[in-house]
Protein backbone atom coordinates (compact mmCIF):
# COMPACT_ATOMS: atom_id res chain seq x y z
CA UNK A 1 0.00 0.00 0.00
CA UNK A 2 1.35 3.51 -0.77
CA UNK A 3 2.10 6.17 1.08
CA UNK A 4 -1.45 8.61 0.85
CA UNK A 5 -1.39 12.52 -0.36
CA UNK A 6 -2.62 15.65 -0.36
CA UNK A 7 -2.66 19.01 -1.52
CA UNK A 8 -3.30 21.84 1.32
CA UNK A 9 -3.25 25.61 2.20
CA UNK A 10 -2.64 26.73 5.63
CA UNK A 11 -2.41 30.25 6.99
CA UNK A 12 0.05 30.85 10.46
CA UNK A 13 -0.37 33.20 12.90
CA UNK A 14 0.97 33.60 16.32
CA UNK A 15 -2.77 33.92 18.66
CA UNK A 16 -5.40 31.45 18.84
CA UNK A 17 -7.84 34.67 18.91
CA UNK A 18 -6.50 36.25 15.56
CA UNK A 19 -6.89 32.61 14.28
CA UNK A 20 -10.37 32.30 15.17
CA UNK A 21 -11.25 36.35 13.41
CA UNK A 22 -9.55 35.47 9.93
CA UNK A 23 -12.11 31.76 9.72
CA UNK A 24 -15.20 34.38 10.61
CA UNK A 25 -13.73 36.61 7.54
CA UNK A 26 -13.29 33.24 5.92
CA UNK A 27 -16.59 32.59 6.77
CA UNK A 28 -18.19 35.86 5.81
CA UNK A 29 -16.78 35.29 2.30
CA UNK A 30 -12.92 36.91 2.40
CA UNK A 31 -10.64 34.76 0.62
CA UNK A 32 -8.44 31.76 2.30
CA UNK A 33 -5.62 33.03 -0.35
CA UNK A 34 -5.83 36.99 0.15
CA UNK A 35 -5.84 36.16 4.15
CA UNK A 36 -2.79 34.09 3.90
CA UNK A 37 -0.78 36.20 1.75
CA UNK A 38 -1.75 39.26 4.08
CA UNK A 39 -1.07 37.57 7.78
CA UNK A 40 0.16 34.27 7.50
CA UNK A 41 3.99 33.95 8.86
CA UNK A 42 4.75 31.07 6.72
CA UNK A 43 6.76 31.87 3.66
CA UNK A 44 3.51 29.86 2.02
CA UNK A 45 1.51 33.04 2.50
CA UNK A 46 3.23 34.15 -0.52
CA UNK A 47 1.30 31.77 -2.74
CA UNK A 48 -1.78 31.72 -0.58
CA UNK A 49 -0.84 29.41 1.68
CA UNK A 50 -0.63 26.48 -0.77
CA UNK A 51 1.48 24.11 0.67
CA UNK A 52 1.40 21.83 -2.49
CA UNK A 53 1.27 18.26 -2.82
CA UNK A 54 2.70 16.31 0.25
CA UNK A 55 2.76 12.42 1.79
CA UNK A 56 1.56 11.57 4.93
CA UNK A 57 3.93 11.91 7.41
CA UNK A 58 5.60 14.63 5.93
CA UNK A 59 4.23 17.52 8.11
CA UNK A 60 3.32 18.10 11.64
CA UNK A 61 0.82 15.08 13.39
CA UNK A 62 -1.27 17.93 13.98
CA UNK A 63 -1.17 18.43 10.63
CA UNK A 64 -1.52 15.14 9.36
CA UNK A 65 -4.93 14.42 11.60
CA UNK A 66 -7.26 16.86 10.32
CA UNK A 67 -5.50 16.49 6.51
CA UNK A 68 -5.97 13.04 6.50
CA UNK A 69 -9.36 12.92 8.08
CA UNK A 70 -11.52 15.77 7.70
CA UNK A 71 -13.82 17.36 5.56
CA UNK A 72 -12.39 18.63 1.92
CA UNK A 73 -12.31 21.84 0.91
CA UNK A 74 -13.13 23.02 4.49
CA UNK A 75 -11.57 25.49 6.44
CA UNK A 76 -10.29 23.76 9.53
CA UNK A 77 -8.38 25.54 12.64
CA UNK A 78 -7.34 26.83 14.67
CA UNK A 79 -5.07 23.67 15.19
CA UNK A 80 -1.86 24.17 17.52
CA UNK A 81 1.37 23.44 16.28
CA UNK A 82 4.32 23.96 17.79
CA UNK A 83 4.70 26.87 15.03
CA UNK A 84 1.75 28.38 16.11
CA UNK A 85 -2.24 28.46 15.08
CA UNK A 86 -2.97 27.53 11.64
CA UNK A 87 -6.29 27.61 9.43
CA UNK A 88 -5.95 24.21 7.31
CA UNK A 89 -8.30 23.27 4.22
CA UNK A 90 -7.08 20.20 2.35
CA UNK A 91 -8.12 21.00 -1.51
CA UNK A 92 -7.01 17.20 -2.80
CA UNK A 93 -6.72 13.90 -1.01
CA UNK A 94 -6.17 10.98 -2.44
CA UNK A 95 -8.30 8.07 -0.51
Amino acid sequence: MGLKSARARHLLVDSEEFCNELKQRIAGGEKFEDLAKEFSQCPSGSNGGDLGNFFQGQMVPEFDKVVFNDALNTVHGPVKTQFGYHLLETTRRDD
